[in-house]
């Protein structure tokens, strides 16, 4: 004889009363309020619509780390005659390894015979056979930080103007600067320098940015890339990127025709650890002020 919706509802009552006495404490056994009076109803009426599809949660715990895995349940009307919709989750996994972990358990619900309760089963199931794919997913966590700590890298540019004057050039320099979280200089004057540091794609897109549309006599002249395992905070030559303006000489007229005085900027580099590069700048060893 075909087995009815209205015995299979029973039976589903029946397991939840089965899941509550093994999960009662608070938190560990979740379901909507009125999903059980609604089956109840369904069953005392001789016909109308069919309640809402039972569904819960059951929280629990993996392992001596009592890891959290949370079991979901989506119980067709005609469960236990047909498979449940069951999915297993957890803070701890990886998408991957949750999505192995659900894969294992539904192969492992759909091997047991047609008609039996099966959710009882599945916390059992869940409960025995979660710490591996916990174990890898903690695993596989350690190994891409390990490789995110080998890859990170400090870029510094090193970039040098004919001069550098107008206001709202250096405006767009000290705003994609702080943008792009770099740090550095921008040195004002005849000649000007600019040194950017931070991730290279974003000293990259600085240097795309300024020199667009069309920045004449611009050049970027040397590049340092300095790995490391750890935060490229700790490589930065520079804390903020600061406006550099030295004692200058020259024609203070409508030309703005004024040098920077070199050896006090020679001087500043080598305080940053940076005064090798004066000689890549400019062609010329660097002496002092």
């Amino acid at each position: 004889m075909a087995v009815t919706v209205k015995e299979c509802l029973e039976l589903q009552l029946l397991e939840v009363e089965m899941l509550l006495s093994m999960f009662p404490k608070r938190g560990e056994f979740s379901l909507e309020a009125d999903a059980v009076p609604s089956i109840q109803r369904y069953l005392r009426s001789a016909d109308g619509a069919l309640p809402p599809q039972l569904e819960y949660r059951i929280a629990l715990d993996v392992g001596e780390a009592k890891v959290k895995v949370e079991l979901q349940v989506l119980l067709p009307h005609m469960y236990p005659q047909v498979a449940p919709q069951l999915f297993a989750r957890s803070d701890a996994l990886h998408r991957e390894q949750q999505l192995q972990l659900n894969t294992h358990l539904t192969s492992h619900i759909s091997s047991l015979d047609a008609g039996d309760l099966c959710v009882c089963e599945a916390v059992q199931w869940v409960k025995d056979n979660s710490l591996p794919f916990l174990e890898n997913s903690k695993a596989s966590a350690e190994c891409a930080a390990g490789e995110v700590r080998e890859k990170e890298m400090l870029h510094r540019m090193w970039i040098y103007s004919h001069h550098i004057y107008r206001q709202e050039l250096r405006k767009k320099i000290f705003d994609c600067a702080k943008k792009l979280n770099l740090t550095g200089f921008c040195l004002t004057g005849k000649p000007g320098v600019i040194c950017v540091e931070g991730l290279r794609e974003n000293c990259e897109e600085f240097w795309r940015v300024i020199r667009y549309p069309n920045w004449k006599h611009i050049s970027c002249k040397h590049v340092e890339n300095v790995e490391t395992e750890g935060s490229i905070e700790n490589l930065r030559l520079f804390q903020s990127f600061e406006d550099l303006q030295f004692q200058a000489h020259g024609d203070y007229g409508l030309r703005n025709d004024y040098h920077m005085d070199l050896g006090q900027f020679l001087e500043f580099l080598k305080q940053h650890q940076s005064g090798h590069i004066f000689q890549i700048l400019f062609g010329v060893e660097g002496k002092p002020s």
